[in-house]
Order: C-alpha cells, then sequence, then structure tokens
C-alpha cells in the first residue's frame, strides 16, 4: 500500500516531505517555506512570532530551553545562556580569544587550532550541538504550523563562512535531525527573494547589504545564467545594531551622571538599559523623540541625537562597501541593484546613506529580517525541483573526506555540491619526527568512517622530520564533471606531494545511497556522542603527551611543587582517558591546562630572555 503525505494546514497532496529553508542567524533564527500559492512565506508556529531568538538557556536540573523562553535568563542567568553561538561555528580558540569578554559564558582555552568548547556547568557543549538544538527547535515549530512532518531544509550561511564552517552548519542541521540539502550564502538567497537570479537570461551585478544585530557583512555578486558568483565580501563581525543600543545607553549613563563601572558590573542594570535603547532605536521609525524611566533613570532621547551616535559606525559600514567594491574591482556605476538586509536596515540614517553611496534607491520592500529565509524556501522549491524553468546542476550524492585521529571521517566535499568543485584542508603531524602520513579516503554521511566506504588509501611519504604541529600538509580533493575524484597531497614546507585518483559512484546503488543518508540521520545523536568523545579523548592523549615532554626538557626549571602538582594532574587525566565521560576528559583537560599554562609562560619568557642575551641590534 502506498503512503501519500497530506499537509493537514492546506489539505494538499504532496509528493514528498515538505523542504523548508532556514535562516540560521546570529541574533534570530527563522524557518520559510513555499505555500500552496506557490509564493515563500515565514513559519509563526502559535502566535511565538516569527523570529526565534538563537539563545539555549541551561537549567540548574539540566533542562534545556531554546529561543524565546530562553531569552529572559541573558538577564537573570547570563552564565548559564549562551548566544552568538554562530560566531564561534567551526572556530578555533585562536580565532576567538580576543573576542573572550563579548560572551557571558565560558569558552575553553586551549590556546590551540583546535575548534572552540563551551562550558556550562559540569558540561561542554561544542557550537555544533548548540546549533543543533535552535535548529531543532525550528524543525519542531515548523511541523507543529504545518502539521506535516519536516526533514529536509536548506539552511543559509554568510558568503565569508569556510569550509569548516559550513560543514559545522551541516553537521548542526544532522544533528537536529533535517537532511541538509544545500548550503546557500545569505546574500544568493536574498537576491532571489527579490525574484534576482531566477531569470537564466539575465546577467547582473548586485550588492547585498547585511546590517544585523550583532554582525555587518556587504557582498558583491555576479548573477550570470542563474549561477551566482561572489566576487568579493567585507565587513565587520563585531558591529551591528547592537552598537546602536549600546551608544544610546552610553548616552543615558552620561547624562544621568551614573558611574559607568558600578553599571558594568551590575548586569542586570546594564541589560534592563540595553532592552531599553533598543526599544528606542526601533520607536525612531514612527516618533523623533522617546521618553520613559528605569526606576530613577531617565532615558530620553531625539532622534537627531541618536543619528549622531550611530553616524561614526554607519560610515564604517560604507567604508566597508567601498572596500567591497575595490576588490572586485568595480566602480559604484557597475551595481545594477541593492538588496537590503537585517533588521538594523530599518535605521532611516542607514537608509539614507547606503542609497546615497550607491546612487540608486535600495531594494528594502520585503521585511529584512525575513528576506534570507524566504529565499532559502525559493532554493528549496528549486531543489525540489517544483522550478522547472531553472537548471539544477549535477550534484555529488555522498560526502566524500578522510580518516583522521580516533577513526573519525573529515568531510571535504559535502554531498549534494555542484559538480564540478574543488576543496581542500590543511593537516598536520601528531608525533614528534613523524616522516610519513597515512591518507585514507572515505565516502559517506557517518560520523565514523567505519560505517562510511572506502575509496582510496595511500602514503604521503618524505615528511621532514619535525616536532609535532609543525609540517604543513594540504589535501585537495578536485571532483570533475564525470564524477572522477582526484586527491592532492602536498608538505607546503618541503613540496612533498602525492596524488590518486579514484571514481566514487562507482558499483552504488541509488537504493544504497538513500539507505546511507537515512542512517546518518537516524543515528547522528548517537554518531555525534561518538565523535564528541573520540575527539576529547584524542584532545587528552595529545595534553598528556605534550605536557611530558614539557617535563622531560624543562621540569628542572619548575619548583618541586610544580613538578608534584602536574605530575599529580596529568595522572588525574591518564585516569580517564577510557573512562567513557567526555565531560570528566575535558575537565581534567581543562584543569591540567589552567594549571601548567603560568609556569610554561614563565618558561618560554626564560628561554626567549636567554636567547637573547649578548645578541647586539645594529
Amino acid at each position: 500500500m502506498a503512503k501519500v503525505s497530506i499537509n493537514l494546514a492546506t489539505g494538499s497532496i504532496q509528493k514528498e516531505d515538505i523542504i523548508v529553508g532556514i535562516d540560521l542567524g546570529t541574533t534570530n533564527s527563522l524557518v520559510a517555506f513555499i505555500n500552496p500559492d506557490k509564493d515563500p512565506k515565514v513559519i509563526n508556529d502559535t502566535g511565538k512570532g516569527v523570529l526565534v531568538p538563537s539563545v539555549v538557556h541551561f537549567g540548574e536540573a539540566g533542562e534545556i530551553k531554546v529561543g524565546n523562553e530562553a531569552k529572559e535568563f541573558l538577564i537573570t542567568d547570563p552564565k548559564n545562556t549562551v548566544f552568538s553561538v554562530k560566531r564561534l561555528l567551526g572556530r578555533s580558540y585562536a580565532d576567538v580569544k580576543n573576542y573572550q569578554d563579548f560572551f557571558s559564558y565560558k569558552i575553553i582555552d586551549d590556546d590551540t587550532e583546535s575548534l572552540v568548547k563551551i562550558n556550562v556547568g559540569d558540561k561542554y557543549y561544542t557550537p555544533i550541538e548548540l546549533s543543533g538544538m535552535i535548529l531543532k527547535e525550528l524543525k519542531e515549530r515548523a511541523e507543529h504550523a504545518l502539521k506535516t512532518p519536516v526533514n529536509r531544509a536548506v539552511i543559509t550561511v554568510p558568503a565569508y563562512f569556510n569550509d569548516s564552517q559550513r560543514q559545522a552548519t551541516r553537521d548542526a542541521g544532522k544533528l537536529a535531525g533535517l537532511d541538509v540539502l544545500r548550503i546557500v550564502n545569505e546574500p544568493t538567497a536574498a537576491s532571489l527573494a527579490y525574484g534576482i537570479g531566477l531569470n537564466q537570461e539575465e546577467t547582473k551585478t548586485i550588492a547585498v547589504y547585511d546590517l544585523g544585530g550583532g554582525t555587518f557583512d556587504v557582498s558583491i555578486l555576479q548573477i550570470q545564467g542563474g549561477i551566482f558568483e561572489v566576487l568579493s565580501t567585507n565587513g565587520d563581525t563585531f558591529l551591528g545594531g547592537d552598537d546602536f543600543d549600546r551608544a544610546i545607553a552610553d548616552y543615558w549613563i552620561e547624562k544621568n551622571k551614573l558611574d559607568k563601572t558600578a553599571v558594568a558590573t551590575d548586569r542586570e542594570l546594564t541589560q534592563q538599559l540595553r532592552l531599553k535603547a533598543e526599544e528606542a532605536k526601533k520607536a525612531f521609525a514612527h516618533q523623533s523623540i522617546f521618553n520613559e524611566k528605569i526606576g530613577d533613570i531617565w532615558c530620553t532621547i531625539d532622534r537627531n541625537t541618536f543619528e549622531s551616535l550611530i553616524l561614526p559606525k554607519v560610515q564604517q559600514t560604507i567604508t566597508s562597501c567601498q572596500n567591497a567594491l575595490k576588490d572586485a574591482k568595480l566602480t559604484v556605476d557597475q551595481i545594477d541593484e541593492v538588496v537590503m538586509v537585517g533588521g538594523s536596515t530599518r535605521t532611516g540614517l542607514v537608509i539614507k546613506m547606503v542609497s546615497e553611496f550607491f546612487g540608486r534607491a535600495v531594494h528594502n520592500e520585503l521585511n529584512p529580517d525575513e528576506v534570507v529565509a524566504l529565499g532559502a524556501a525559493i532554493q528549496a522549491d528549486i531543489l525540489a525541483g517544483n522550478r522547472k524553468d531553472i537548471l539544477l546542476l549535477d550534484v555529488t550524492p555522498l560526502s566524500l573526506g578522510i580518516e583522521t585521529m580516533g577513526g573519525l571521517m573529515d568531510t571535504i566535499i559535502p554531498r549534494n555540491s555542484k559538480i564540478p568543485t574543488k576543496a581542500g584542508r590543511q593537516y598536520t603531524t601528531s608525533i614528534d619526527g613523524q616522516v610519513n602520513m597515512k591518507i585514507a579516503v572515505y565516502q559517506g554521511e557517518r560520523d565514523l568512517i567505519k560505517e562510511n566506504r572506502k575509496l582510496a588509501e595511500f602514503e604521503l611519504k618524505g615528511i621532514p622530520s619535525m616536532p609535532a604541529g609543525f609540517p604543513k600538509v594540504d589535501i585537495n580533493f578536485l571532483l570533475n564533471a564525470d564524477g572522477i575524484l582526484k586527491i592532492q597531497a602536498m608538505e607546503l614546507r618541503s613540496g612533498v606531494k602525492q596524488e590518486v585518483e579514484v571514481k566514487p559512484t562507482y558499483g552504488i546503488t541509488d537504493e544504497q545511497v538513500e539507505q546511507m543518508l537515512m542512517d546518518s540521520i537516524t543515528h547522528a545523536q548517537d554518531d555525534v556522542s561518538q565523535r564528541m568523545l573520540i575527539e576529547a579523548r584524542t584532545e587528552g592523549e595529545q595534553m598528556v603527551y605534550t605536557v611530558e615532554r614539557f617535563l622531560q626538557k624543562n621540569g628542572i626549571l619548575l619548583s618541586i611543587e610544580e613538578n608534584a602538582e602536574t605530575v599529580k594532574h596529568l595522572n588525574a587525566l591518564k585516569e580517564t582517558l577510557h573512562s567513557g565521560d567526555k565531560d570528566l576528559i575535558l575537565k581534567k583537560v581543562d584543569a591540567l591546562n589552567d594549571f601548567t599554562r603560568p609556569f610554561a609562560e614563565r618558561v618560554m619568557d626564560e628561554a626567549i630572555s636567554t636567547a637573547m642575551k649578548g645578541k647586539s641590534i645594529n
């Protein structure tokens, strides 16, 4: 008996599960779909609103709240409330260490290139897990509103996201129970929402100006024959509407002669001022003066003062537009359309200055908060095959990647990538003096290589003998239009090179591909748990190796107490490595790292100082 999906909200028969478009934002996220009238529409579930705050709160009893319910805890329980997690996706601690003060929760500092983790209570979370929680909330809201299962999605990311950040977004979707059909650039989605790029005959150059709550970017796109090419992107990942709010709050602190330090340490008052400032900013869309109170504090400001306060920030965005044009080797008069994205583009001064800079009226007819999600829904509709006028290029059916430490799969070309395509990543050695590196190539969607299909294996020989972490090995995958995969491995310092060719889809049926995809979604939670345990164990083993080497070389420079305490921490970590408890392992790694860092820095400073003695500078 054949199964037929019926959408209870509309009564229409669906050929397949609905595919939604998701805008996973820094401040807010939302989900959209194509309604029966063939129009893109954002989902508002049970009156909770269209925007889902990208906030996750962890309660004392282990309960997790996401979205609107979590947002209120930003004031009352900041250290257990995670926001702006998108900033951390696919990032190492080295990438974000300068912005540590921005976050009210604890980001684990292992001072390496490994990906960041967030510590809440006794638990350690990755940005992928936290983003997965937000995506799961969006999936559930969509299912509740549409009265139908939602298993497939298109998710948008900033144009500047690298491979690691895009893969992290895909993994988050998988963890939420979604088959992520495509990762689409946010400016591309915004253009589609305005119908730009849907006409195959059209050739246009457009600027997409995206000013959100916490981030700003501008992208210059060239659209030809329905293909979007990003010519340049520029911006500031720590500039947005939040800065406008902060400018108003600082103005009130000064006007009311409040003690800045006292206000900064009073988290509740800080948040109250920030929220009142946000209210004032929004009010200027329909009034020219704002006059309210927080307790005894007068919160008065007029529109002209507000605009003078934010002028330097808006000017920064215009400078970014100039730089983006310069990088794209274009002039203002070569831009055919300007598309506005992000809630902060509602600000009158922003619209005025952007219009003046580009010398044309901007597209802001659609709701700027919704435009990216609407475009993602249109892309989903294209992928569903419902738009016959749009040509879909061939795609790779399964992800391609290599085996990394602990038997994990590191995806290099994600499934559904258009072919031909090229992607690569850089790796290094894990042991001192390692001269060979085994490269095993796999196809599949599971986190553990034993669940995937092995395609090839070769060895990169002749890597110069160096300390662990020093060699830089570039591994590039080139997949041509015939589905032939060429893998190149090259050690950059020495130029040692090796390459191999394989045919990834050989001998695998459509049914097997479908089964592999289903298994990856079904086992996503278990796979991620296993991956995280293996990664924690690998990190712990590396830490043990590093500290033991440090003691052998520099133990004589440490006090008896420092030596004894280090060995104690070291043994505590070793005992947990096979416990199967990744949080406990990470806790011990964290403790050993925190204890050894001060004297490791001291020893390093002494070594530099000794090396410099007697050296003269001519």
